[in-house]
């Protein structure tokens, strides 16, 4: 579960390191401004990621709000628009799965180097949490919900609200991610309108 939780600070840790090295920042989103605590968070060009644009990411930290929170918009072309609009579109649930594979194979491949080295593999941990999805489009966007929450402790969550549409040959997608279903709602909808 810790490792799904933190999907959020992963995704901001590699954009601040993509993005530092060209030291620019994006446009910010106008209904979360820095007088309300969100901070721009420098997205550079982001040349390592054909078919896929930054626009803007802020990131409002717990000491500067009631509720940490980050919120983003970004596109995706060609091939890589395509496959996300369908994930997006016609199957949510298999993202998390995706996720859920990836960790199998790191468990597999840290066993295997514990046999190699004589050491008895340890057991896999049990999943830990339950992701539970919605769909809430609006008038202009298809909209996905993903809620994360702790087998052992239901109220500890993390949720992702993501809005997204084609505009030309771009897929757009403003997401938030906060502890809160309707407070991230309401940050994609405001990013969703900045784009």
């Amino acid at each position: 579960m810790r490792s799904r939780f933190h999907v959020a600070p992963l995704f901001l840790a590699a954009s601040l390191l993509l993005g530092g090295c060209a030291d620019q920042y994006g446009a910010g989103i106008a209904e979360l401004p820095a007088s309300a605590g969100w901070h721009r968070l420098p997205i550079g060009s982001w040349v390592l990621n054909d078919g896929l644009e930054a626009r803007a990411m802020v990131f409002c930290p717990r000491d500067a709000c009631p509720r940490q929170g980050f919120a983003a918009v970004i596109s995706f072309e060609g091939a890589e628009a395509r496959r996300m609009e369908q994930a997006l579109s016609e199957n949510p649930a298999e993202l998390a799965r995706s996720f859920a594979r990836l960790k199998a194979e790191k468990a597999a491949a840290k066993a295997a180097e514990q046999r190699k080295s004589g050491k008895k593999p340890q057991k896999p941990a049990p999943e830990r949490s339950v992701t539970d999805y919605a769909r809430f489009d609006t008038a202009d966007a298809k909209g996905v919900l993903v809620t994360i929450r702790a087998k052992d402790a239901p109220s500890r969550q993390g949720v992702t609200a993501i809005l997204y549409a084609r505009e030309n040959d771009r897929l757009v997608v403003a997401l938030a991610v906060s502890d809160e279903a309707e407070a991230a709602k309401r940050e994609a909808q405001a990013a969703w309108r900045s784009r």
